[in-house]
């Protein structure tokens, strides 16, 4: 049987002939089986005590449905099936209304909160959804309810993600604000304790509040005492934003960063705001470049991939390797942000024979994978995606960051793609766990 061989061209590109911030055409979309970023099922299992009622067509709701149980969660998890009967009778709020209702009235414990997560057809047909909350919290006011999305049709413009790291704070009500506690918002991980964004305040007397760190909801609704919210990663950014105007915290970005000067000003920005004693930023370098040439002399020769979804920063990981003697043979990313820029046209001058892999171009889900065998070379990978498509069991398994920040983030990276170079990982296992980290 002849083997058709697929190009790569229209899925791989020199980053020297990229286009910022689209590298790759839009269009059809292929889906790696590489599942450990989390989706919006995940985010909002992070509040504690609250309960999801879903409610779209049965297509939509298969895959959440499944986000649910392969989490354990289906006790924390409803739906609602919107039908064509539905659609033709222009009774859409009466279903939502009805069938919430239902659900909650069948439960021997209610839960504190619930989030409702309409979808495209709502906006589509104009459903009052004010209209539906308004009825929902004056048969239920004990339950506070928040409103979430599935619409993924809307993502050109804002996309579920944000849309659902800004409403998982939706629920908090407006309380004293205290001086000394700060949040860190948005992310789906706990920071790290040793994470220079969290340990700095703390060592000064800051009580620094996550969502994922809450156990019961009085712990969520505290986060509501705050001064400050901080956020590091773009799709938090408008949570921050929006808990600024709606109970006064004062919100500061401070992006995820792989350069040294941009750690500094983030880290110089966060001590004035917090008025914190000096921060060691040259003790700190140190470590960092200390940690940097003990994992390039572990790793050698390898070639080194990064995919996205192990950081919000590929291309400025890329970079701070590059410029530390590592061989970086890829970045799989399928689009760049604003951010992106100044590592973009650094490695557009300085390395520009480094290719830019799609994860999501319908050709990458046929162009040959690398097939193992003994006489291979070893790729390391930073990130599942990387490591999928480089089909290697040497690999560091981060999702969304992993939890680091700034100079000791580097330095744990450092030991972290120190062990994956030693130590086998069953890839297939493990990027088959949806929302990894998720239950842990």
């Amino acid at each position: 049987m002849e083997i058709i061989k697929v190009n790569a061209e229209g899925a791989q590109v020199r980053i020297a002939d990229a286009s910022f911030p689209q590298p790759f055409a839009s269009g059809l979309e292929y889906g790696a089986p590489a599942r450990g970023p989390w989706n919006i099922v995940h985010l909002g299992m992070l509040i504690p005590e609250s309960h999801q009622i879903f409610v779209c067509a049965q297509g939509c709701l298969r895959g959440v449905v499944l986000t649910a149980a392969e989490m354990g969660a289906l006790d924390r998890f409803s739906t609602v099936a919107i039908e064509e009967s539905n659609v033709l009778s222009g009774n859409m709020e009466d279903q939502i209304i009805d069938g919430v209702s239902q659900i909650l009235q069948e439960m021997d414990n209610p839960p504190r909160a619930v989030l409702v997560y309409t979808s495209c057809i709502h906006h589509f047909m104009a459903c009052d959804l004010p209209l539906v909350y308004q009825t929902l919290r004056q048969k239920f006011p004990h339950i506070d309810f928040t409103d979430c999305y599935m619409t993924p049709t809307f993502r050109q413009t804002i996309s579920p993600d944000v849309l659902m790291r800004r409403q998982m704070y939706s629920l908090l009500k407006p309380l004293p604000l205290e001086e000394n506690r700060i949040n860190i918002i948005g992310s789906a991980l706990p920071m790290l304790a040793e994470a220079d964004i969290k340990a700095w305040p703390q060592k000064n007397g800051y009580f620094v509040g996550e969502l994922a760190n809450c156990r019961i909801y009085e712990q969520y609704l505290d986060m509501a005492r705050a001064a400050w919210n901080i956020s590091f990663i773009p799709a938090a950014k408008a949570a921050g934003e929006e808990l600024e105007k709606r109970l006064g915290q004062k919100h500061l970005y401070l992006p995820l960063s792989y350069d040294y000067r941009e750690i500094e000003e983030c880290l110089g920005k966060l001590g004035e705001a917090l008025h914190l004693p000096a921060f060691d930023t040259a003790g700190k370098i140190r470590q960092a470049e200390h940690a940097l040439e003990a994992a390039a002399k572990a790793v050698g020769d390898t070639p080194v991939v990064i995919d996205y979804t192990a950081t919000t920063r590929p291309l400025g990981l890329a970079r701070l390797l590059l410029q530390h003697g590592f061989r970086v043979a890829g970045v799989y990313v399928d689009a760049l942000s604003g951010e992106d820029r100044a590592d973009f046209d650094w490695l557009q001058k300085e390395a520009g024979d480094l290719p830019l892999y799609a994860t999501v171009h319908a050709k990458s889900g046929l162009l040959a994978r690398r097939q193992p065998r003994e006489s291979e070379e070893k790729v390391l990978a930073i990130g599942q995606k990387a490591a999928y498509f480089a089909n290697t069991p040497y690999f560091v398994n981060l999702v969304e960051g992993g939890g680091l920040y700034g100079f000791d983030g580097i330095v744990k990276l450092a030991a972290w793609m120190i062990e994956a170079m030693l130590h086998e990982k069953d890839t297939r296992e493990i990027i088959q766990v949806k929302g990894w980290g998720c239950c842990g």
